[in-house]
């Protein structure tokens, strides 16, 4: 999916005029009285005092930023994590592996080849790269889902022009049981929708009863489209619309088939799903990301799993207790699920708002001193001024 236009911007104010040098062309400090003739120190609040403390406390940003790890201290999988492959520059699908605990398997969107990562929520690493034979050219590749058969299913069903191409494909392929580099033979549905093209950016493949489902986009509202019992190669496989939804991005089943997450840039919601419908839904927590494109459960539904597009794009974790089901059970007094950021403070990566630290990471610790920080700063821009 490609980004949509930045805002024009803003034309900057002009700058104001350069100080006059003193005659040896720096500024001179201004310094205290000392009858002694002592060395001149920069008086608490002087131009050079607030500079140099931004500059610590630029400093102290950096290195806070560089301490916080990709994943939780320790090392645990499926944390917050960054994927660190430069390969990867457009993740716009996320998948739990069912033979890999902690694995997680993307893909860029277009222009691309027939390339599927696996990635380590442990180090951000990839620990495999899966060809695809037999698929063509892929032309947009926006979801990805794993059945219960244990079949990895890529939806080649991205069209940005809404109704540009009379139909998609579907690749599928067994999850590899080794974990390297790899080529494998895939087979190749093609797809159309009962009425007529659309844009779409989600495949669902439901963990029970192996159907696969897509979610079309629009930002007036989408369709929820249920295949067939069963794909089919050499034939027209039809999906039919049988719930509406929001705008959406990506979608992902829980593990027990009984609810389905859907997001979109700003938002998520898990729906309640039985007998193939979308029954009642409530808000997730999901974090601001800068290109939000995918989602995904834990594989053991403990947990959503928010990924974002873009170099070294982050992968944020958000707790569901009870599974995130809408009838509330596991659920907050509110009804919203805790969202538990795990020690990625990364920017693009951050929690929304009413999330809480678990204590593995440095988020709380960070956020105290970049607030003391910011807090010292004005303080003495304040008295500055006033001197």
């Amino acid at each position: 999916m490609r980004p949509y236009p930045s805002r024009p911007v803003a034309r900057p104010c002009p700058s104001r005029p350069a100080a006059r040098p003193s005659p040896s062309g720096l500024r001179a400090a201004r310094p205290y009285p000392d009858p002694g003739g002592a060395a001149a120190r920069p008086q608490p609040g002087s131009r050079r005092a607030v500079a140099g403390f931004s500059g610590l406390a630029a400093a102290l940003l950096l290195l806070l930023g560089a301490a916080w790890p990709a994943v939780a201290a320790d090392g645990e999988p499926d944390r917050d994590f960054t994927i660190e492959d430069p390969r990867i520059t457009e993740s716009s699908g996320l998948a739990a592996s069912r033979l890999h605990p902690g694995i997680y398997w993307t893909h860029n969107d277009s222009d691309d080849g027939p390339y599927v990562f696996a990635v380590d929520s442990r180090t951000g690493k990839t620990v495999a790269t899966v060809t695809m034979r037999g698929v063509g050219e892929p032309r947009d590749v926006e979801g990805i889902s794993i059945g219960p058969d244990g079949d990895i299913y890529v939806g080649d069903i991205g069209d940005n022009l809404d109704g540009t191409w009379n139909h998609v494909w579907i690749y599928r392929f067994p999850e590899p049981k080794t974990l390297r580099d790899t080529t494998v033979t895939a087979t190749q549905y093609d797809v159309q929708y009962a009425d007529g093209p659309r844009n779409a950016e989600s495949l669902m493949v439901h963990p029970k009863t192996g159907r696969v489902y897509i979610a079309s986009k629009n930002e007036n509202g989408g369709g929820l489209y249920e295949g067939p019992g069963k794909l089919t190669t050499g034939s027209m496989n039809v999906f039919r619309r049988v719930g509406e939804v929001p705008w959406v991005t990506d979608g992902a089943f829980s593990p027990d088939g009984r609810s389905l997450a859907l997001r979109s840039y700003f938002s998520a919601r898990v729906y309640a799903f039985e007998n193939g419908r979308l029954g009642e839904s409530r808000a997730v927590a999901a974090p601001f990301q800068r290109q939000a494109e995918s989602v995904t459960y834990t594989a053991d539904g403990s947990a959503l799993m928010f990924g974002s597009e873009g170099t070294r794009s982050g992968v944020v974790r958000v707790e569901v207790e009870g599974g995130g089901r809408p009838d509330g059970s596991g659920g907050t007094e509110d009804g919203q699920e805790q969202g538990k950021p795990a020690g990625n403070g990364s920017p693009g990566q951050g929690g929304s708002a009413g999330q809480e630290d678990d204590g593995k990471g440095s988020v709380g610790l960070g956020a105290v001193i970049i607030i003391g920080v910011g807090a010292l700063w004005f303080a003495l821009r304040r008295k500055r001024g006033k001197g």
